[in-house]
């Protein structure tokens, strides 16, 4: 008796009405010569279990169910198909709980051996009953299933001060614990799951809200026993532990990553250590909310597919891991789950209310998400299969304003958690209609883009003319004749300089007055998920690096190492989760695995490492690399692996004032390099020779700040005096 893989959670969570994942597997090596038998679990799941946090469950249906067809070819070409029918049988097991957020109550008494194989007698088990479903919703699997990544041993088990034994993995993660035990029968062992202790190095589950989060195993008494969890998952760093002294073996303890098996592509690395867990915390973060769908959090009443939580992360993301099929699988149930009129739902798969639907930032994840897949991967069939799911989202933005080139009614998050918010309250202070008029643009400029990438002319002139009115109306309503921004606040001067919403004159006035409110708010931040996102490209874009790599290095709050600076080992919801007192942020919402802000990620990658896609040339086929470095960091790397092969990117910056780049370009594949600092092309060495020497180098540019080649694939080593001061840092 043995699984037949190593996938979990089977089928994956999608839009069920809409669409269930098959997954095929091949059992040659598991069948032998005579009789035969198939066993299977089932849990609740997300079909039938709980979801969201106002205790509902059944959202979908309340029976459990098994589709399965063994498909048999013989050695003389004789097929044979066994199905799931009525002749199957079916029994209650030793799981007496399974939750994805609650745990999991198991009792080893109530095993049933060898139950999957053909000596076991099933006369006592009960009848199934074959439920009339069809076969329209079925697909084959699309992404990445969920498997068993890594294990981590414990750091150090502790007592709390209130006598508690509590197990410190040293990483928050996603997954579960995997224990041995050897005991007398009807012993229990129960685990607690947390992601921090308390100021008083106390065991803290208040921010779990109803999710228990619990695993309840009774013993067997049958020799060594080994336990790990089936239907459940739990986000923590911390567990702690009740049971008897002699059943509990320190050695015996590990924790189990669970996450989308997603192929790691990217690496990002300099001198400072602090940037470098920085980065750390980013991939935790994304390991532990892509458990099959992109979630906002892992670990609450929640664990929901928030829409802009994964527009603000996907770039970041799709230099991290091969996102593509995890992304494809998730915005086909984006378009599935979209209203009638277009309004994309504020979680997907969509399990709240009717109301549920339509704030800008969050549905634009229509939009931005497959374009932005486009230009990592250079693939257009996401493109076409999204394209009508796109423009349906911008004919909802265009039916919802009280002038069509506006949008200016509904509900909208805003600026989500932005620290310039009046007392009390979750929305920043960028009004919502900038916002959501600001992305209105961008969502149809995108659509614009993708038309012409399709070969939809007609589209593309209807949208390309549909922009222009926006970005008119836009400029009306929220920018002065004499191009000053009627909001004062970081965020709306980001959104504008990145959504090109401006004229020059304008923008460059924009960015200066960005500079002076970093400057009057001592370099910090105050933007929330929708401004943060964007804050530091907004500041390179117009060649103020200096304020971008000083928000970067800020240690207090807020910034993004602050709670580098208080232990996190991944991205927290709120900027000050844990307060410079010890105490917390509200219980009702704080989240110490929130990637949102993680997005700062692709400021280090495109800017600091200098790896960048280019729209015209996607995939990588053609890239540029552009490194802004800072003498603040003596080296940094940046490296991916594309469809091409690998991308590196690696500079050093001496105490002679000395630059050298480590640059490879993979095969087939050209780029634009451009070397920052240069006051003269002759000064510049590659690999000791002049430039106009070096082999692949098909053309020279000195722009006055930097020298711009062309280059085929190949690796090259450049060397010259940095001079930092042409280009601001």
């Amino acid at each position: 008796m043995g699984s037949v893989d190593d996938r979990y959670f089977t089928p994956g969570w999608t839009s069920y009405n809409h669409t269930i994942q098959t997954q095929t597997y091949d059992v040659t090596s598991m069948l032998h010569p005579g009789s035969n038998a198939i066993g299977a679990w089932l849990g609740n799941g997300w079909y039938k279990g709980n979801l969201g946090w106002g205790g509902q469950k059944e959202y979908y249906g309340d029976r459990l169910a098994l589709l399965l067809q063994l498909h048999v070819t013989y050695e003389d070409g004789r097929e044979e198909r066994i199905v799931t029918d009525r002749n199957w049988r079916s029994s209650l097991g030793p799981i007496l709980m399974s939750e994805l957020y609650h745990g999991e109550i198991y009792d080893a008494r109530l095993e049933i051996n060898d139950f999957s194989t053909t000596e076991y007698d099933d006369a006592n088990w009960s009848e199934v009953e074959v439920l009339a479903r069809g076969f329209d919703t079925l697909v084959p699997q699309i992404n990445e299933p969920v498997r068993a990544i890594q294990t981590v041993k414990p750091v150090e088990w502790i007592t709390t001060p209130k006598g508690e034994r509590v197990i410190d993995f040293g990483q928050n993660l996603v997954g579960w614990v995997r224990f041995r035990i050897q005991g007398e029968a009807g012993t229990t062992v129960s685990l607690q799951h947390a992601e921090v202790l308390d100021a008083e190095g106390n065991f803290y589950i208040d921010n779990l809200r109803t999710a228990k989060q619990s695993i309840q195993y009774t013993l067997k008494g049958d020799g060594r026993e080994t336990y790990e969890p089936r239907f459940t998952f739990q986000g923590f760093r911390y567990v702690r532990i009740s049971g008897p002294d002699d059943v509990l073996n320190q050695a015996e303890f590990e924790a189990v990553v669970l996450h989308s098996d997603m192929e790691a592509t990217g690496d990002f690395q300099c001198s400072d250590p602090l940037i470098n867990q920085l980065q750390s915390n980013i991939r935790w973060g994304l390991k532990g909310n892509f458990l099959d769908v992109p979630t906002d959090c892992p670990q609450r009443d929640e664990r929901l597919g928030w829409t802009g939580d994964a527009q603000m992360f996907i770039q970041t993301a799709a230099y991290l891991s091969n996102i593509a099929p995890f992304f494809t699988k998730w915005l086909g149930d984006v378009g599935a789950d979209q209203r009638s009129d277009g309004a994309v739902p504020h979680v997907v798969p969509h399990v709240l209310g009717e109301g549920e639907y339509g704030s800008a930032a969050w549905g634009d994840a229509a939009v931005i998400c497959p374009w932005t897949l486009y230009v990592s991967y250079g693939d257009t069939r996401i493109l076409e299969r999204q394209y009508e799911s796109m423009k349906r989202w911008v004919g909802y933005i265009r039916g919802q304003g009280e002038q069509e080139y506006l949008w200016n009614t509904g509900f909208h998050f805003g600026d989500w958690l932005g620290l310039d918010a009046k007392s009390g309250d979750y929305v920043g202070a960028t009004e919502r209609d900038f916002i959501a008029s600001a992305y209105y643009a961008y969502s149809v400029d995108l659509v614009h883009r993708t038309a012409l990438v399709l070969g939809q002319e007609q589209d593309a002139q209807h949208y390309a003319e549909l922009k222009q009115n926006v970005i008119e109306a836009f400029r009306e309503e929220f920018v002065t004749p004499s191009g000053r921004l009627a909001a004062s606040t970081q965020t709306a001067h980001v959104l504008a300089i990145m959504f090109d919403l401006l004229n020059e004159q304008a923008e460059q006035r924009t960015a200066k007055r960005l500079s002076r409110l970093l400057e009057e708010s001592n370099h910090h931040l105050t933007t929330g998920f929708v401004g943060t996102p964007y804050i530091s490209h907004a500041l390179s874009k117009h060649g103020l690096h200096e304020a971008a790599y000083k928000l970067l290095f800020q240690q207090d709050f807020p910034s993004w190492l602050y709670p580098v600076t208080k232990g996190a080992t991944t991205i927290w919801e709120h900027w000050d989760g844990i307060k410079e007192d010890g105490s917390f942020w509200s219980k009702d919402m704080n989240s110490f695995n929130h990637y949102a802000y993680g997005a700062i990620g692709d400021w280090l990658y495109r800017t600091v490492a200098g790896i960048q896609p280019i729209e015209r040339s996607p995939g990588y086929k053609h890239m540029v690399i552009a490194p802004v470095p800072k003498e603040q960091l003596t080296w940094a790397e940046g490296k991916l692996e594309t469809m091409y092969g690998k991308i590196r990117s690696y500079w050093s910056y001496g105490s002679d004032g000395v630059l050298k780049l480590e640059i490879t370009i993979p095969a087939n594949t050209t780029a634009e390099i451009r070397l920052p600092g240069v006051a003269s092309i002759s000064g510049v060495t590659e690999n000791g020779n002049p430039l106009s020497e070096a082999i692949g180098i098909t053309d020279i540019q000195n722009t006055g700040a930097e020298v711009v080649l062309q280059v085929g694939s190949g690796s090259y080593t450049f060397s010259y005096q940095y001079l930092k001061q042409l280009i601001g840092v």
